[in-house]
């Protein structure tokens, strides 16, 4: 990925530990994986500094690539702080969508108003394997949305995620990606060269990455 916005938003997280490296103490996903980096883009709120960098780099991804909208739209709860930023910031309309209905009220799953027939932009804070970035898309085109676009800060790059955004016709953008992040962490000592290479073979088969390092 070769963007103006790429290093500053890999800088901007690392700065404030929103992207953290344990190669020697990883933790394990939800999803059972074990996994030797860590991303926690809840923390960008709390440093204003750094998400003032992340809300321009999604306004610059936006005319970068000619995206079309109507509506930027959040998943709950991650994607909400970013999605209702970046629309407060480029003044334009905002919902948000739960993973859920409520089981009273509206019962409805797009929430801040009527997307029927409009163009919706996605945002997220961090993809893994697309799941809930789909099942919100599913909810905004339920609700009559027309969805083309997801903007996320990062992602895994997972295969089974561009496979899946593919599939359903959607077009993926990342602010900025893993290698950016690893080569800039890696010059300023986060890590050395072996415990590098072991978090970039993560990378290459996340699944068995704990297996084939011996790894319970």
């Amino acid at each position: 990925m070769s963007t103006a916005f790429n290093q500053d938003v890999a800088r901007a997280l690392l700065a404030i530990g929103a992207v953290g490296f344990s190669p020697d103490e990883p933790i394990t996903f939800k999803s059972g994986i074990i996994s030797p980096v860590y991303v926690d883009n809840r923390r960008l709120p709390y440093h204003p500094a750094q998400w003032h960098t992340v809300i321009e780099a999604f306004s610059d991804c936006i005319a970068a690539n000619h995206i079309a909208y109507d509506v930027i739209a959040g998943v709950a709860v991650g994607g909400v702080p970013h999605s209702s930023a970046l629309a407060y910031h480029l003044q334009q309309p905002s919902v948000f969508v739960r993973k859920e209905a409520k089981e009273h009220g509206k019962k409805q799953r797009v929430e801040g108003g009527e997307v029927a027939d409009k163009r919706v932009l996605l945002v997220e804070d961090l993809v893994t394997t697309g799941g809930s970035s789909l099942n919100g898309i599913e909810a905004l085109r339920e609700s009559g949305a027309m969805v083309t676009d997801l903007i996320a800060i990062v992602s895994y790059e997972f295969s089974q995620s561009a496979e899946a955004f593919a599939q359903a016709g959607i077009t993926f953008h990342a602010l900025t990606d893993f290698a950016t992040i690893l080569q800039i962490a890696e010059a300023d000592g986060l890590f050395n060269a072996e415990q590098g290479n072991r978090i970039r073979d993560w990378f290459n088969a996340p699944e068995s990455w704990a297996e084939r390092h011996g790894i319970a």
